[in-house]
């Protein structure tokens, strides 16, 4: 009896044993983690360790962006609740989505990166092959040497992805620096290049020199840089403004990136054809300054300036087909055009329609090219946005690449668009009203009309046949982002009197009146860089004066649409009415299709109600014809949308082919079933 009683309590005491383990000790780790333990910062807090830099992180898309719809189109940007009276709502500061720079990788070279992060070390190396051809190998054999107590002092070894021997041979000729955010390290503060035999002026022991010349050929030339002062030692306004936070290579003889600044000497001067080689630095952070929402003026005006094929290359470029004597540096030429039409026309956007960049081997260095296409309208301060044409990509980065450079440029409106369909740069801009109630009243739709869809290779690479053209999945997505577009009243009413002040008592006389109203869907314009096959279709004829309406230039040159479509216009463009009803007369949303690619052709054809129109050429760069002047078109959009007025300014400031496309004043509207 005994035997069995003990028997039964040993098993009593097995089946409690582990539950009550388990309760003591998961009581015991929970006292541990609230009561015991008392964590202490440490010396992370003060040398500013933050997460470690070989965590991979996405990239970064250049600039903060404001709030974005489902689809990738720009929306209004949120507002305070209350705007301070006498102040425009689109002038409020809501305080920009800035980049939290402690999360940003020390080991990820991106010159679009805002780091407010330090430079420790430089070295140049030599390679034979290029670390871009085999980046598995590269760290191996490319990377400067390093111990494990300098990655975790100094930081790791990156590598700036821009070979300075890119124009002269399959070497490999690059800057690799370390970025620490430690307060002990002293980080660089000023950089030179000097020949072999010279130092800096005044010399001292903070000045160090790259083991290796920087100069891909030629005279001999050293990286000197100066590490005088760490973190802990400097002020803050030391901190903002001295140390280099970044570093870039820049081909050409071009202004850098915007915020950084050529070193004074470079590293090649250029000789024969090859071009000058600067090595560029940031200090500091230096954010591109974002555009502000796209709002009509006070009067119900909005006026867009089309850029059409600018054809900018690396080098400062070479003039074509032009009387102009002497022509030299067509890309400065053009630049200094731009800014001549800027000037006079006043725009509230500019829109680049596609072939900013040369291609044909000449655009190599896309980078290069970027920083320099929009300077002429960023630097008045003017909103802009860009599609691709068919050279932009033929030869350096990838469209995919290259829109991030473009985000990242001051006032840019450029967004990448979805992903799930066709080409990149497909997305729709918004314009509001000017009063409080922020009305959408014009829709600008921007479309990758693509490259090539067929070519063949041979010994010279990559030879095209045939354009390509608006794939069957951006036709859906045209249709998908016009019917999410709400129909307003039109024609529309400011929010009240007192916002427009004496606005009415300064009306044109042919003004449109709010008399007779409608509910439809806001005008649109849409712009993409090829034309579609309709551009060449018979117009529409005028039953006022029984004309072709059909005004311009055109037929100087072969039809530049392809050969292949897929109906974008038919299943795409008139499928999209402005309003549902009937009564409407199944009006076109899109009133407007703005093409480039053929720099002689510059006509407005009206087919089916839809006015499709070409920018004509406006650069020295680009191909032309003696006695066919550089030309630009405006868009000039009044009556809050309703009226949308085209005409082209040339070179030599004449006003071409003004008319009224749409609105009061215009042809009688189609209304034939299409």
């Amino acid at each position: 009896m005994a035997n069995f009683t003990l028997f039964r309590l040993a098993r009593f005491i097995r089946s409690i044993f582990v539950p009550t383990a388990s309760i003591i000790a998961f009581s015991c780790m929970l006292t541990f983690m609230f009561i015991l333990y008392q964590p202490t910062p440490g010396p992370g807090s003060i040398q500013r360790l933050g997460w470690q830099s070989w965590e991979v992180v996405p990239a970064y898309a250049g600039q903060a962006s404001v709030a974005q719809g489902p689809s990738g189109d720009v929306e209004i940007p949120s507002t305070p609740a209350t705007v301070p009276e006498g102040v425009d709502w689109w002038n409020v500061t809501t305080g920009s989505e800035a980049v939290d720079t402690a999360s940003l990788p020390l080991d990820v070279w991106d010159p679009l990166m805002q780091h407010d992060t330090g430079l420790s070390e430089i070295h140049i190396t030599d390679c034979l092959i290029d670390p871009f051809f085999v980046p598995y190998v590269a760290p191996d054999i490319c990377y400067p040497p390093t111990t494990k107590q300098d990655d975790a002092l100094k930081g790791k070894w990156v590598r700036v992805e821009r070979n300075l021997k890119a124009q002269l041979s399959y070497k490999s000729l690059n800057v690799f620096y370390r970025r620490t955010r430690r307060h002990d390290i002293p980080l660089v503060t000023e950089l030179r290049i000097l020949p072999e035999r010279e130092t800096p002026s005044p010399f001292t022991s903070a000045w160090k020199k790259a083991a290796y010349p920087i100069s891909p050929t030629g005279e001999k030339r050293y990286l000197w840089y100066k590490t005088d002062r760490a973190w802990r030692d400097m002020t803050e306004a030391e901190r903002r403004f001295d140390i280099v936070t970044e570093i870039d290579v820049l081909f050409g003889s071009d202004d850098p990136w915007y915020g950084f600044e050529k070193v004074g000497v470079s590293a090649f001067d250029g000789k024969d054809k090859k071009l000058p080689v600067w090595l560029t630095y940031r200090k500091g952070v230096k954010p591109p300054p974002r555009a502000p929402p796209l709002h009509f003026s006070r009067d119900g005006k909005f006026k867009v300036m089309q850029i059409a094929d600018l054809h900018y290359s690396v080098s400062v470029g070479e003039c074509r087909d032009t009387a102009m004597n002497p022509c030299v540096g067509s890309d400065n030429l053009t630049s200094t055009l731009l800014g001549r039409m800027l000037d006079a026309e006043k725009p509230d956007l500019v829109v680049f329609t596609g072939d900013q960049l040369n291609g044909q081997d000449t655009s190599w260095d896309s980078p290069s090219v970027l920083a320099k296409f929009a300077k002429a309208v960023t630097q008045l301060g003017i909103p802009w946005a860009a599609v691709f044409g068919n050279h932009d990509d033929e030869d350096g980065l990838s469209r995919a690449e290259q829109i991030k450079y473009m985000k990242g440029l001051p006032y840019s409106l450029v967004e990448a668009g979805p992903k799930d369909i066709h080409g990149v740069g497909n997305y729709v801009l918004k314009v509001w009203s000017a009063d409080a109630s922020k009305t959408h009243l014009l829709t600008l739709y921007f479309l990758d009309s693509g490259a090539y869809y067929s070519g063949v290779w041979d010994y010279f690479g990559f030879q095209p046949t045939e354009y390509d053209y608006i794939r069957q999945s951006q036709i859906y997505w045209f249709l998908q982002e016009s019917s999410s577009i709400d129909a307003i009243i039109r024609p529309f009413t400011p929010d009240s009197g007192k916002d427009l002040g004496d606005i009415w008592k300064r009306q044109a006389p042919g003004q449109v009146l709010p008399s007779s109203q409608r509910l439809a869907k806001p005008n649109a314009l849409m712009f993409f860089h090829m034309p579609v096959a309709e551009s060449y279709s018979a117009a529409d004829v005028d039953p006022a004066t029984g004309r072709s309406l059909d005004i311009g230039e055109h037929d100087l040159e072969a039809p530049g649409s392809s050969k292949r479509q897929e109906g974008f216009f038919h299943k795409g463009i008139l499928q999209a009415s402005e309003s549902d009803h009937r009564a409407s007369g199944q009006a076109s949303e899109v009133k407007v299709v703005a093409n480039g690619h053929c720099h002689l052709t510059e006509n407005c054809r009206r087919v089916k109600g839809v006015w499709l129109c070409f920018g004509g050429g406006g650069s020295y760069s680009g191909y032309g014809k003696i006695g066919f002047d550089r030309r630009f078109r405006i868009y000039d959009i009044s009556e809050y949308g309703e009226t949308i007025r085209t005409y082209k300014r040339t070179e030599h400031d004449e006003i071409v082919d003004d008319m009224i496309l749409s609105g009061r004043g215009a042809p009688r509207p189609y209304d034939a079933a299409v």
